[in-house]
């Protein structure tokens, strides 16, 4: 009797950017962070100085706040800007809907997420205006909070003018403005090549709050809430303390973003895993059965596959996920990823397509 073949090698390579280490200019970083002692809850130089660098980066002073995870980052600041019987209006693919466990109703006390649907992971004005004046008096929520993802989950970037029109009417009927930013990283890698700044995008397009993801990005178990206007920001730090979210040793989390932020890590590993992707769509847009869903504008590729060629994949240890269609499939790039490992998945899609 012959032996049983070796079971595949588990390769997460494209599954999430989730999936990918601690990037090494953090890890340095943890690593100095480590030595004496330092004033804990937040009161140490490698906080105060992660706070200077963030709001560097948007040209302008910001109230930051550090918290664990994405999660927790867009429940608090959606939050404090939306009262418990008003509702957030997001995208119907956004985190804020479909991936945060009722978290964002939770800490707003009860406020309703409403759904609305936009093409290719994006909200458009007249869309967004026709729930802001879905009027039924006191029997229906008021909108307090207009929730934008930046880049989307479908690999798309919102354009600074695209951004300040939503802003203006949402801002015309009293509605604050918040940026799911777990991939910001990725979209300012993306407008960077036009020219656009951070700032251009955020706060100067109407942006009030974004929570900006250092996890995707390379970091570990940092997000930062960032406030444009500091006014806005008035008890912040009791919620994130309330929430479980403030850290004793933060210099670990803050000492992170200093690693990352300080010389442009950050935008370089950002842009890495956009342009892997970029190799990625290109190779795919060769296959006659296997179709680009959206065109990527960052690190996610979004594909159509049979799904026999999907099986033979998940048959050889290559992990990633459905999404969007009955047949589509999401590929992530991350900073991490090799192009030894993009050809080698390459290769092996080419060979499933054509078994």
């Amino acid at each position: 009797m012959s032996a049983p073949p070796p079971a595949p090698e588990h390769n997460y390579n494209f599954a999430s950017d989730n999936t990918a280490g601690i990037a090494p200019e953090a890890w340095a970083a943890l690593a100095t962070a480590n030595s004496g002692r330092t004033p804990s809850y937040g009161d140490d130089a490698w906080t105060a100085r992660a706070k200077q660098l963030i709001s560097e980066i948007f040209e302008r002073d910001c109230a930051v706040f550090f918290v664990f995870n994405g999660t927790a980052a867009n429940a608090l600041a959606l939050a404090h800007l939306c009262r418990s019987y008003q509702a957030v209006l997001c995208h119907n693919f956004s985190h804020v809907d479909t991936d945060e466990c009722s978290a964002p109703e939770f800490f707003t006390g009860g406020a309703k997420i409403i759904p609305i649907a936009g093409p290719c992971g994006k909200l458009r004005p007249a869309d967004v205006e026709s729930v802001i004046n879905r009027e039924h008096g006191v029997h229906y929520p008021r909108p307090g909070v207009l929730s934008l993802t930046q880049s989307t989950e479908w690999g798309t970037v919102y354009t600074p003018a695209e951004i300040r029109a939503l802003s203006d009417l949402a801002k015309a009927h009293g509605v604050a403005v918040h940026m799911d930013g777990a991939r910001f990283a990725n979209a300012a890698a993306a407008l960077a090549v036009r020219g656009v700044k951070p700032a251009d995008f955020t706060w100067r397009a109407g942006v009030d709050v974004l929570c900006f993801g250092g996890t995707k990005n390379g970091m570990n178990t940092t997000e930062a809430v960032v406030f444009f206007h500091p006014e806005q920001a008035r008890d912040f730090d009791f919620r994130v303390k309330q929430a479980g979210q403030l850290a004793s040793k933060q210099r670990f989390a803050a000492a992170q973003w200093c690693g990352l932020l300080e010389g442009g890590a950050w935008l370089r590993h950002a842009a890495h895993a956009n342009g892997l992707a970029q190799e990625l769509a290109a190779a795919l847009r060769r296959l006659p059965s296997v179709k680009l869903i959206v065109e990527p504008e960052v690190n996610g590729v979004f594909v159509e596959m049979p799904l026999a060629a999907a099986r033979a994949l998940w048959a050889q240890g290559w992990h990633f996920y459905p999404f969007l269609t009955a047949s589509g499939y999401r590929l992530m790039c991350s900073w991490a990823t090799e192009r030894a490992e993009l050809a080698r998945f390459i290769a092996d899609l080419e060979q499933a397509v054509a078994g």
